[in-house]
């Protein structure tokens, strides 16, 4: 694309703009938005309270020239001359005149009393989050720029101080700017506190601008001390309390930048508390829901995804540790004293959480989970996320909405380049399908999901796609830029603005303009087609919000009233060192873009049937359609990629080579395993049984499993799994990729042939699992005779630990020959002077480590001794452990080990390294077998290349020659080895240790091949 060809689309875009704009000014202001067929305003459903899609944003504060001002500011570095003769500027100097006349200038004197109100003194019920996103928003973006914090080109305000000390800014035609706009968020701000007064953290969904909370009786805002009244009053109003997650924790990015521009640091506090709220309330998954009461704290929902109820909460986590990065944390004092407990000492979180890293921890956390429970990879035609429990991670539904399209862009702006271009195709492709981009569409039936079709002039998709041109600088995304202005010209233009789209298949059209279409789709478009716009060359920690409006901390406001503010003293945490942005596919010979020579490019377009479109020969021609009606069409719009002519998917068939060729596409193999049904047996709820981790089969009898070829774990490349299957449905309820199906050994008894080749029982023969019981860091009282002597009480007698320090460790063989002269006279004293206690779980930690047997000429087997049981469904611990003699040396090279030390105990614990494998086992002394004689020798791996295996998975240790005693003659009864990781933790568990087991491992095969989660 040409230079001219960008400057021609960035001047269309600005004209798109304007077009709203001015109709929005001229028939709709000082009313909320506009109507853009019927050319009226729309406001509030004053009739209709409850019709929260209408009220929650519309509060009557004219919010579209709000959510407008950061557009006009961006829109003015594009002209140039002096403001004078600047388009955008001087609708950016008139609009907020124009907003300060109807509202005041947000002081207490006579300035501040506007035509329409005191500030925000208006009696509207408005939704929180909206409010705080696109007013409180607004409101700042654009004081940002008036005071010159954001660049404008061209535009350097003069500021002078007045007599009462206040910064002026000499405008022209006779306003002066104060501060209006900053006094007038912070108004806006307060009017929202009361909803923020729960016990929860999380705020109620909804406040009254005028009256606060009256209608949420339960906040503690509404207890009266005073007379009397310590508690809530418990009178259900009815009154929705349920907030989304992104509502609730998508507020830290406005917040923290009015506690930072106005020293009021209640709002930054209320927004950290609730994000931090909102996330300590993950579930075991890793994952957030996407509804949660604000009194109570609980999941209302539990679907789960990126997009609706959830996308700003990952948004805002990757954002704020930007925003952030670039200040001093405020003081925990503020002037303004916190009016309630719920807002009392400690609402600020931990110092931790208060660093800015704290927050792109939680994004790259999620963003693990989300990969892992959410993504279908490209085993599924072509990358998306679907829909899952929050609890269990299994799928619910297969369709995305239109919010998830911010994904791509978050994706870019955290530096992972190549999930981001993979999940941006798909958006184009439906984009491509659709001309718009419906509000669902299914990945599984390639259709619009449940008739919601609409498009409302959303941002998302077009946000996405500049974040990732401004990322790649890929001139494919200047044509999907130009593909969705071209579309909106074609079907969203009206003689009063533009409409959305009722119907993306019909073409119907909705009478309502949204204020983020000139707030966000205008402002992204814009700024896609200006490279050197100075927003786009800042170097500084700004970030867009989740209303596209441009947001910074200033030096002089980030340090005001802190003492001793020092950029770069002020952190206590180190940035993590995944935060780092990916380098940009080189540029493709020819067509220069690396996205449309993609080899998966076509798999995109197959995912998204547009297979199933109409070839150029069967469409109408669009000139016909619509030029009756839309004077603004011109032969360029007519051109547009969506109509097939520029993506490669979209090529008239004679353009395409004929031995052109994409990339292969894999599909999961999948297939069902069904277990005949016993004639005595009744299939019912019964038979399965919902438990903590999973599902416990109680009868096998007419179980049918869904099996699906799962994916194989790299490690540097080298495939470390290879085939794997993993359960992912059983009679039709999905399985998450962490739960598993435990079935009893006696439930498959009478159904399952053991010789069965579809489902074989088979034991791993090299990872096990020590099984150990463990004890507290301190005891108050220790059996001293126990820990250095064996008794022979069989089951009662004392665990017997011993520890021996590596100074310690030559004098063993000195001594032993005292010991065992005194052993016997000790025990018999002991059992005269000493009961010992009874061994029991109480107080006990039951650990699982996992074990791998050596290989090699010396490897011996395992004592055949009782196995240990796993925890039960519910992952309580149970049985006892066979081994409670447990003796933990040091590496074990230096000297012969002492002879009692492997007469009386039955484990012996050494470190790795120092020596060979064998050495260690060459310098343990033979002694005759019996119950109490050494069983097994554990070895703890301090070995870090290990650590880039998956968890779990260690490195066979190799004994390459038979063992040997320590006088040089062949063992003749070689001794058992296994070897651990963990290093310091996993000794320090032995040093621990009070009982000692072994637990096999198995696997379940399907035609031999493993079955992961069964």
């Amino acid at each position: 694309m040409t230079k001219t060809q960008i400057k021609d689309l960035r001047a269309e875009a600005e004209h798109l703009f304007y077009h709203g704009y001015d109709n929005y000014m001229k028939h709709a202001f000082p009313e909320d938005e506009l109507k853009p067929i019927t050319c009226k305003p729309l406001t509030r459903d004053r009739y209709d309270p409850s019709h929260i899609e209408l009220n929650d944003a519309l509060g009557n504060y004219s919010l579209t020239l709000v959510d407008s001002l950061s557009t006009l500011a961006i829109l003015a570095s594009s002209s140039t001359g002096d403001s004078q003769r600047n388009k955008a500027l001087h609708h950016f100097h008139s609009g907020v005149a124009a907003l300060v006349e109807q509202y005041g200038d947000g002081t207490s004197g006579s300035g501040g009393q506007g035509l329409r109100a005191r500030g925000f003194d208006l009696d509207s019920k408005v939704q929180v989050f909206e409010t705080v996103i696109r007013g409180i928003g607004g409101l700042l973006s654009a004081h940002l720029f008036a005071v010159g914090d954001l660049p404008i080109a061209g535009y350097h305000p003069e500021k002078h101080t007045a007599e009462d000390g206040s910064i002026e800014i000499h405008w022209p035609h006779g306003f002066t700017y104060n501060g209006q706009l900053l006094r007038l968020a912070l108004d806006l701000g307060i009017r929202l506190l009361p909803a923020f007064h729960t016990e929860t953290g999380l705020p109620y969904p909804r406040v009254n601008l005028r009256h606060g909370i009256p209608f949420y009786s339960e906040s503690p805002l509404h207890h009266d001390a005073e007379n009397g009244q310590c508690g809530p009053i418990h009178q259900r109003s009815g009154e929705i309390t349920e907030t989304c997650t992104a509502g609730a924790g998508s507020l830290v990015l406005e917040f923290a930048t009015l506690s930072r521009l106005t020293g009021d640091a209640r709002f930054e506090q209320v927004a950290k508390r609730a994000f931090w709220s909102v996330w300590e309330r993950r579930t075991s998954t890793g994952l957030v829901g996407s509804g949660i009461d604000a009194e109570s704290g609980l999941w209302t929902s539990s679907y789960t995804g990126i997009g609706a109820g959830i996308d700003s909460f990952y948004e805002y986590a990757a954002k704020a540790y930007v925003l952030l990065s670039g200040s001093s944390s405020p003081s925990s004092h503020s002037a303004k004293e916190l009016p309630t407990p719920a807002f009392g000492a400690g609402s600020l979180g931990s110092k931790e959480q208060q660093a800015p890293e704290s927050y792109f921890r939680v994004w790259e956390e999620s963003h693990a989970a989300i990969n892992h429970h959410l993504r279908r990879g490209k085993m599924y035609i072509h990358p998306h996320y679907i829909q899952a429990d929050v609890f269990t991670g299994a799928a619910r539904a297969f369709w995305f909405d239109s919010l998830s399209a911010f994904f791509p862009g978050l994706l870019a702006f955290t530096g992972n380049l190549e999930e981001a271009a993979e999940s941006h195709l798909l958006l184009t492709a439906v984009w491509s399908r659709y001309s718009a981009l419906p509000e669902r569409w299914s990945a599984s039936s390639g259709n619009i999901e449940g008739g919601l079709g609409w498009w409302g002039g959303r941002p998302e998709f077009v946000e996405s796609t500049y974040y990732l041109f401004r990322a790649t600088e890929d001139p494919w995304y200047l044509h999907v830029g130009e593909m969705i202005l071209r579309d909106i010209k074609r079907r969203c233009w009206t003689r009063c603005g533009w409409t959305g789209i009722q119907d993306v298949r019909s073409g119907d059209r909705s009478d309502r303009m949204e204020s983020f279409f000139l707030g966000e789709t205008a402002k992204y478009l814009f700024l896609l087609f200006d490279h050197d716009h100075p927003l786009n060359k800042i170097d500084a920690p700004f970030v867009f919000s989740t209303e596209g409006h441009p947001l910074i901390i200033p030096q002089s406001a980030s340090s005001s009233g802190q003492a001793n503010s020092q950029p770069g003293k002020q952190r206590s945490h180190q940035v993590p060192v995944t935060a780092a942005c990916a380098v940009p596919p080189k540029k493709h010979p020819f067509s220069v873009s690396a996205t449309a020579a993609r080899g998966d490019v076509y798999h995109a377009a197959n995912l998204a049937r547009m297979h199933h479109m109409p070839t150029l020969e069967t469409i109408e021609s669009p000139l016909i359609e619509y030029s009756s009606d839309h004077p603004s069409i011109s032969l360029s719009d007519i051109r547009s990629p969506s109509n097939f002519t520029y993506f490669p998917w979209t090529l008239p068939p004679e353009l395409v080579p004929y031995n052109a060729t994409c990339a292969k596409m894999t599909a999961r193999p999948t297939f069902d395993i069904t277990f005949p049904s016993h004639p005595s047996m009744i299939l019912g709820p019964s038979n399965l049984q919902r438990v903590v981790n999973g599902i416990l089969v109680n009868s096998i009898s007419g179980i049918r499993l869904g099996m699906i070829q799962d994916v194989s774990v790299d490690v540097d490349g080298v495939s470390t799994k290879g085939e794997i299957y993993r359960i992912q449905a059983i009679n039709n309820i999905a399985m998450g990729k962490d739960e598993k199906i435990f079935v009893a050994k006696d439930a498959t008894a009478s159904v399952v042939n053991p010789l069965d080749p579809n489902f074989t029982r088979v034991r791993d023969m090299s990872m096990l699992d020590l099984v150990v019981d463990v004890g507290p860091e301190q005891t108050c009282a220790r059996n001293v005779t126990a820990e250095l002597f064996d008794d022979d009480s069989g089951s009662n007698k004392a665990t017997d630990v011993v520890y021996s320090s590596p100074a310690h460790e030559d004098d063993h063989h000195a001594v032993s020959t005292m010991i065992t002269a005194f052993n016997s006279l000790i025990e018999h004293v002991t059992a005269l002077i000493h009961s010992e206690p009874q061994p029991t779980d109480t107080g006990y930690l039951r650990e699982y480590l996992p074990a791998i047997t050596p290989t090699g000429a010396g490897a011996a087997p395992l004592p055949d001794v009782e196995e240990a049981l796993g925890p039960d469904v519910s992952g309580q611990p149970q049985g006892g452990l066979f081994w409670q003699s447990i003796y933990v040396a040091d590496n074990n090279c230096r000297s012969r080990l002492s002879r009692s030390i492997v007469q009386n105990h039955q484990i012996l614990v050494i470190k790795r390294g120092g020596c060979s494998f064998s050495q260690k086992l060459q310098n343990i002394p033979t002694a005759a077998p019996s119950k109490n004689s050494l069983q097994l020798v554990i070895v703890v791996s301090y070995d870090d290349a290990e650590a880039g295996l998956p968890s779990g998975w260690l490195v066979r240790p190799l004994l390459e020659s038979r063992q040997m005693t320590s006088s040089g003659l062949p063992r003749h009864r070689p001794i058992p080895m296994v070897m651990v990781g963990g290093g310091d933790k996993s000794f320090d568990i032995f040093k621990r240790a009070k009982a000692l087991g072994i637990k096999r491992r198995y696997s379940i095969q399907a035609q031999g091949i493993p079955i992961n989660d069964l």
